[in-house]
């Protein structure tokens, strides 16, 4: 699961796919009105005795030489870190001793790895209490747990611009130049060295002489199933001391890769050009890699932990693998694993901070967890986060009934005649549960039902091909897979032929194959066809970005991510060598790979100014020349796609581009207020979020005007001139200053824009674009705008039975503000005994309760304006792991969860429906037995213990005023909630809740 990571933090296992699900992280982020007193951090516990630790020295990449004796090796902007130059070695040794010195504190701790180059520190496995002591070591930053994290196209260069006349191939100087002279890390699962993707291909001395310079890497065999590389992979190296002893028997400690997710993202990458492949027997065509040329360098740091094969890895192995990868030379890596998008500044997202500034470009999958807001992932500004669109290359098939109507969705494969139907909620053992069963879940379905007959089975919880997997293994010769809602389809590699339908075909299909005596059914052949291009996959993760208060616009960019044909293993190919996938993990090697293609082209371009390159020449419009939509029909926006589908093609010459560096994003960091003032983030500043020299503009939390700057650097060989041109943005006044950019070949200009409210929504987002135009180039920045009626603290807390505390606050108009108070309301306490910890995903769409679930049913009075459900970290033993979900009593769709990576959890429901709400508390790890407790506040009315003053005041547009929150006559020991509420005398509305620990 994802997983909260504060500063201070314990290494844990970090091991799901990016192409799974991950759950969403808390509503509503906390901020606190006053500074706090300085403390000594706690350490969390790992559940896995792994711990990451920091040390207060920098990494190479980011050094700067501030230690009598030890040269700076700061790798500068535009540069390359070098690991065998003489200033880098004797800073390396210089870490080592002082990893010496803290190990000293803890001497019975046993060492994983060394970390050096983008991360200063190592990994660990020791108790809980050496842990401790080890965090207040001298020399030492930080302790973190070690998380699990898990994995999160044959016609698709053709989709997308790169061959062809004029394509990004032909610009690069062919497809033998396409990413030459580049290599691209994969950090994943590992690959199959003999799938002709990965065969060795024709170089020149001069490519090879260029990677000869800047490769230090290795070959790196391995126990079982040993690899070979060649010159395609160069280099391939596995990383297993995290996991330990959990992988299956089946897998290899070696590089090789079992599950294929590793495979598939590598070869979708770069895999060879021309390759011929198939699908159970079906000829496909040839397909290519993104970027042909380029070189791989292998890093697996996933395995297959149970039977599915998918893939999982521990924090401490993927921080060893992206430290290596940049000591070893590689120029983009590509990262389709899971991960939090609520902070910047835990170990892997430091570690691609420093990864960047040694100038290796990072394409990171979004998750997918869509399409709820604010679940996208990995929302660090130095990576590329990659959204997932659908293809404009589709495989259908066609169900024809009995009746003789027919159904077209998505599959693969030859088909199956005619045969008899059922529905799988017919088709149940006599104790079979009946939620699982219309699930077509293991241990449900009986043979005797099922033999000979093809199966209907509603989708969701279980993986898609384990339903096909249960309906062979029960006799079935065949599937109806069925949308519940609006969804994508998807061309699995199933285990009976199958169809997969939307949901607007499935309250048909149910009624004839269960209202109708002898129903039967005829699956046709996968055919490849034409549709319309790019939609948003709904499980795409979704912005706003839940940090930075949405200054900043993720996901970035969208490319193909469902059912993108590649290379992948036996396993996941029943046997073959190809297989279709679906997930953000199978778009952000797309975008790895048109990195690499435009590396190969301008080996000068440092990361950002690729991704400026890929983000300020995307599209919003699909094949049809329409404005994007969802997979589900409704319109797409850029909290989806981000700056559009990639257009390789146009980003070869993209005439200006955005850049920025190290300074620039530790004072974002430091801006976004995730550090404190002391972080030596801040050391040179800070920034207001929006301010970062980003292709894209966002603002969160507009008072009334705000103005950012942008510099643009022309990359082009000719002087322009540009000028600028706003479309969207209804309700605003956006000036741009100046009205004309007048640009050097290699030199910068800078420039304003000015967004002022005039009518526009408040409390909600409006998008549009800044593009700058000259007579050869468009370079188009996606804008998100979001006004507010009054900027204030999403909370702030205090203590004692009576107090105050001043709030901060911008006015987003110019008039009166009332303020008033709702509460304060003590907490209201439900308590449940729980056991054996599930370490699993909560089922979100079918809610059950356990011996690790409860379920607390609480009634919400109608007129409530406002429901919060919390347990707290002060309540357990050190090491518990709460997760809190919220949903209608009877209902199956999830209002709201948090699960963060302790037991401090919160679930806000803002003017919630009057009714029953089922609040499922999941004991995720801890004691073997563990008393719960769930606190809940409903927010109605006054409480006469809590004031603000002034209720009413003058205020003016963008000017800073305060109204100070009062409370009295609390009763000791007791949690309190309560809100200001903010008003404008008309439509505009804004609060700050406050929390009163008395």
């Amino acid at each position: 699961m994802s997983r909260r990571t504060p500063i201070i933090v314990a290494a844990a296992l970090v091991a799901s796919l990016a192409g799974l699900p991950f759950a969403a992280r808390a509503a509503d982020a906390l901020q606190s009105a006053q500074p706090q007193a300085e403390r000594t951090p706690e350490v969390k516990e790992s559940t896995t005795g792994l711990y990451i630790v920091q040390l207060d020295d920098a990494p190479v990449a980011e050094y700067d030489g501030s230690i009598a004796g030890l040269p700076a090796t700061r790798v500068l902007p535009g540069g390359k870190l070098l690991k065998t130059a003489a200033p880098v070695v004797e800073y390396v040794k210089h870490l080592t001793d002082e990893r010496q010195k803290c190990l000293q504190a803890v001497p019975g701790v046993s060492r994983l790895y060394d970390y050096s180059y983008t991360y200063a520190g190592f990994s660990a496995q020791m108790s809980y209490d050496e842990a401790v002591k080890l965090a207040k070591t001298a020399g030492v930053k930080s302790v973190e747990p070690s998380e699990l994290q898990h994995q999160d196209t044959v016609d698709t260069p053709r989709f997308l611009g790169l061959s062809g006349k004029g394509g990004a191939w032909q610009q690069a100087g062919g497809i033998d130049k396409a990413g030459d002279g580049v290599i691209i890390g994969m950090i994943d699962s590992g690959f199959v060295p003999e799938r002709p993707s990965f065969a060795p291909m024709e170089t020149t001395k001069r490519s090879d002489a260029i990677i000869a310079k800047k490769w230090k890497g290795t070959c790196q065999a391995g126990e079982e199933a040993p690899v070979a590389c060649n010159n395609k992979v160069i280099g391939a190296r596995y990383f297993d001391k995290g996991i330990g002893n959990r992988p299956i028997p089946e897998e290899f400690e070696s590089p090789r890769d079992y599950g294929g997710h590793g495979t598939h993202t590598a070869s979708t990458a770069a895999g060879d050009y021309g390759v011929d492949m198939s699908v159970l027997g079906r000829d496909y065509g040839k397909g290519s890699g993104i970027a042909p040329h380029a070189r791989l360098a292998i890093y697996k740091v996933l395995w297959a932990v149970d039977q599915t094969g998918g893939g999982s890895g521990t924090d401490a192995d993927i921080v060893a693998g992206i430290d290596a990868a940049v000591a070893d030379g590689v120029d983009v890596i590509n990262y389709s694993i899971s991960g939090s998008g609520s902070t910047y500044v835990n170990a892997t997202g430091l570690a691609f901070l420093r990864a960047a500034t040694a100038g290796v470009f990072v394409a990171t999958s979004a998750g997918n967890t869509g399409p709820g807001v604010s679940t996208v992932g990995k929302t660090y500004p130095w990576v590329t986060t990659v959204a997932n669109g659908t293809h404009d290359r589709d495989i259908q098939t066609t169900v024809t009934f009995g009746n003789g109507k027919s159904y077209t969705g998505a599959g693969i494969g030859a088909g199956t005649p005619q045969a008899p139907v059922i529905l799988a909620k017919d088709a149940g053992l006599a104790n079979a549960n009946q939620t699982n069963l219309v699930l077509c879940q293991a241990g449900t379905l009986d043979p005797d039902k099922v033999k000979g007959r093809i199966v209907v089975c509603d989708r969701g919880v279980n993986a898609r091909v384990d339903k096909s997997l249960q309906v062979k293994n029960a006799g079935g010769v065949g599937m109806i897979l069925v949308n519940l809602t609006p969804g994508t389809l998807d061309a699995d590699l199933h285990s009976v032929p199958t169809v997969h339908l939307d949901d607007k075909a499935t309250p048909e299909v149910k009624a004839y194959v269960g209202g109708t005596a002898n129903p039967t059914a005829t699956i046709s052949a996968g055919t490849p066809v034409r549709v319309v291009a790019p939609k948003v996959a709904s499980s795409s993760s979704r912005g706003p970005s839940p940090a930075g208060n949405g200054d900043l616009l993720k996901p970035d960019i969208m490319a193909p991510g469902t059912n993108v044909l590649a290379a992948t293993t036996a396993f996941s190919a029943a046997g073959g060598q190809y297989a279709f996938m679906s997930g953000t993990s199978m778009a952000s090697p797309h975008i790895a790979g048109a990195a690499a293609v435009l590396k190969g082209k301008h080996p000068d371009w440092s990361p950002m100014a690729i991704k400026s390159a890929l983000l300020t020449t995307g599209t919003d419009r699909d094949t049809s020349g329409k404005p994007i939509q969802n997979d589900s029909g409704s319109p797409a926006t850029p909290f989806g796609y981000g700056a559009g589908l990639v257009q390789p093609k146009d980003a070869m010459d993209p005439g200006l581009v955005y850049d920025s560096s190290y300074d620039d994003w530790a004072k974002f960091v430091c801006g976004s207020g995730q550090v404190p003032a002391t972080h030596e983030l801040c050391a040179n500043g800070k920034i207001d979020p929006s301010d970062l020299n980003y292709p894209t503009i966002a603002i969160g939390d507009l008072a009334g005007k705000q103005t950012v700057t942008r510099t643009v650097k022309n990359v082009g060989d000719l002087p322009e001139v540009y000028f600028p041109k706003v479309e969207g943005l209804t309700g605003f006044k956006v000036a741009v200053s100046p009205k004309v950019l007048v640009t050097l070949p290699g030199h910068t200009a800078t420039y304003k824009v000015t967004f002022e409210n005039n009518g526009a929504p408040l409390e909600q987002y409006s998008v549009g674009k800044l593009t700058w135009k000259s007579t050869e180039h468009a370079v188009t920045s996606t804008l998100a705008i979001k006004p507010l009626t009054v900027k204030a603290p999403v909370q702030v807390q205090g203590t004692g039975t009576s107090g105050s505390v001043d709030v901060p606050i911008t006015a987003g108009y110019t008039g009166t503000l009332n303020t008033s108070a709702v509460g304060l309301t003590a907490a209201t306490v439900a308590e449940a005994t729980l056991k054996n910890p599930g370490g699993v995903s909560f089922p979100t769409t079918n809610p059950a309760v356990n011996d690790h679930v409860a379920k607390f049913t609480v009634n919400v009075p109608a007129g409530t304006k406002y429901a919060r459900f919390s347990t707290f970290d002060t309540d357990y033993p050190a090491g518990t792991d709460l997760d809190v979900f919220v949903y209608k009593t009877g209902a199956t769709t999830l209002l709201g969860s948090s699960t963060g990576g302790s037991a401090e959890e919160q679930v806000n429901v803002p003017a919630p429906v009057g009714g029953s709400y089922d609040v499922y508390v999941d004991l995720f790890a801890g004691a073997a037995q563990q008393q719960v407790r769930l606190n809940h506040w409903e927010l109605q009315s006054a409480q006469g213990n809590l004031t603000a003053t002034p209720e009413s005041q003058p205020v003016q547009v963008a000017d800073q005023t305060t109204v100070t929150a009062s409370w009295t006559g609390l009763t000791a020991g007791t949690r309190y909630l309560g809100r200001l509420q903010y008003s404008d005398g008309a439509d505009g509305s804004g609060s700050t809740v406050i929390r009163v620990d008395s």
